[in-house]
């Protein structure tokens, strides 16, 4: 394909009472060629005055294409005009070159209200999509154009909520008027440039995900818009959970570090963040909240989550060492207990879990352990015995996943690692998501004797999920690295996504 691709362009003037209004929305798909990228619309109106409308990213059709959309509400009042006809071309700019679809140089036009305009050869195109089921809707809108010249008699929604399972087929309707969701209004001529415009309503209701391809069938054949290949997929917001040791004060710059840890967690939407080497001063054992570097960054965010935490032992001979969990959404039960033989404050060997039930919207109840255990010598065993006995007692058939998330102390080429792995209850989800481009951004560790060692042979974090958990994990990133928000901890954290199976 083109760098850049203009996929259509729609073009609507809307009334409704005494306002005036055009709308102007511009939607393109790009190769991402680059993480520094710009995407814009250079055009004009009738005024002839060219102008730059930046396009925001939309949704990822695969590893190397995505989509961009631009748009712009102009109303009519006594001191200015609509736009009216357009003139304009679409811009992608790298660090090293600008690409553009502008009709071979003569550029793209659009007339005042003539609805949507499809360039290029699509016969038949699902435009107005969205890939995000949000929280409580119930229908999903489909909108399809189809090339007047092929004369379609039908066009239908092909549908499932349960990865084609079962499939249903819902009937879209030729539309001679066009109700515009974006604007919320109607607006007039929705089928001209060439176009038909078809309309579905598919009822999802509480499903987690939907997909979706669409048939158009004309006199002698059966057109097809599956997105390439790939079917349409709108989904709700999947279950993101954060992991991450914060080394118990131990950073320089520290205080700003507990804001780039915030600054990620809002920025990647996480929903559960479970924290290890927690720390707060020790305060003649009585501790200080205000200290405690969980609270710290929790108090960071935009809006602050519920939060639970707990502590083991005295670290670093200054500071209440201990685990932590904040969740976007309540919790609806929370406990402690220690999983190693000593309860002796002033024993390193002292080892204390926290766990969280939260109630996932669209997945249910998912039970989170927030871990961190002893090396292999000073009781793993024993202690990961512990927690898997805890956390078979909270697990039954109400509960939709267990996490058991944190550090472990083991690498994958341990006894310990390999005792879990044989207890055949729970997997190493990193390793279901990985793919071979994420192992390799695994950060080397701060510690001479592994830096020449393959990053994936000291990895101790992870997130093991219970086998019969009706949830699977969608991706798995490595974060505060180099490469990712940069270093926060002697260890680097780890974002993965949970959806329903």
């Amino acid at each position: 394909m083109e760098k850049i691709q203009l996929l259509y362009v729609e073009n609507i003037i809307s009334r409704k009472k005494k306002l005036v209004q055009q709308a102007l929305t511009f939607f393109i798909l790009v190769e991402n060629i680059s993480h520094d990228k710009q995407v814009d619309v250079v055009w004009r109106g009738e005024d002839g005055i060219w102008q730059t409308l930046p396009a925001t990213y939309h949704s990822t059709l695969d590893h190397e294409r995505e989509y961009w959309c631009a748009q712009a509400k102009f109303q009519l009042t006594a001191d200015h005009s609509l736009p009216g006809n357009i003139e304009f071309g679409v811009r992608y700019k790298t660090l090293a070159n600008d690409y553009w679809d502008n009709g071979d140089g003569l550029n793209y036009v659009s007339q005042a209200d003539s609805g949507i305009k499809v360039v290029h050869d699509f016969q038949v195109l699902n435009v107005t999509f969205n890939d995000k089921l949000a929280n409580g809707q119930k229908f999903v809108p489909v909108t399809v154009v189809v090339n007047q010249s092929l004369k379609a008699q039908k066009v239908t929604v092909h549908w499932t909520t349960n990865n084609w399972k079962t499939v249903y087929e819902t009937p879209c309707r030729f539309k001679t008027t066009y109700w515009d969701e974006k604007w919320r209004s109607n607006a007039r001529n929705p089928n001209q440039d060439g176009v038909q415009i078809w309309q579905g309503l598919l009822k999802v209701n509480q499903a987690f995900q939907l997909q979706y391809c669409i048939a158009c069938e004309c006199r002698d054949q059966v057109l097809w818009d599956n997105q390439y290949g790939k079917n349409y997929s709108v989904s709700r917001k999947p279950l993101t959970v954060m992991i991450l040791n914060l080394h118990c004060y131990q950073e320089e710059q520290q205080d700003d570090k507990f804001s780039q840890i915030a600054k990620a967690i809002d920025d990647l939407g996480v929903d559960v963040v479970c924290f290890q080497e927690a720390a707060e001063l020790w305060n003649n054992g009585e501790g200080d909240w205000n200290s405690n570097a969980a609270k710290i960054i929790n108090d960071r965010l935009d809006k602050p989550y519920a939060i639970h935490a707990d502590w083991s032992h005295l670290g670093f001979d200054k500071y209440r060492e201990g685990v932590a969990i904040l969740s976007r959404y309540p919790l609806d039960g929370t406990e402690a207990r220690y999983v190693s033989e000593t309860h002796d404050a002033y024993s390193i060997h002292s080892r204390k879990v926290v766990m969280a039930q939260v109630q996932v919207p669209y997945m249910g109840l998912v039970n989170i352990f927030s871990v961190h255990l002893s090396w292999w010598e000073d009781g793993f065993a024993n202690q990961f015995e512990k927690l898997c006995d805890w956390a078979s007692e909270k697990h039954g058939k109400h509960v939709a996943g267990t996490l058991l998330c944190g550090d472990f102390n083991i690498s994958p080429e341990s006894k310990g690692y390999q005792l879990v792995m044989d207890s055949n209850e729970y997997d190493d989800q990193f390793l279901v998501a990985k793919s071979q481009d994420v192992a390799k951004k695994i950060f080397q560790v701060n510690d001479p004797y592994w830096q020449h060692h393959p990053a994936e042979a000291y990895r101790i974090d992870y997130i093991f999920m219970h086998k019969t958990s009706a949830l699977k994990v969608a991706s798995s990133r490595v974060l505060f690295t180099d490469y990712d928000y940069g270093k926060v901890s002697d260890h680097c954290g780890y974002v993965m996504t949970f959806e329903p199976k």
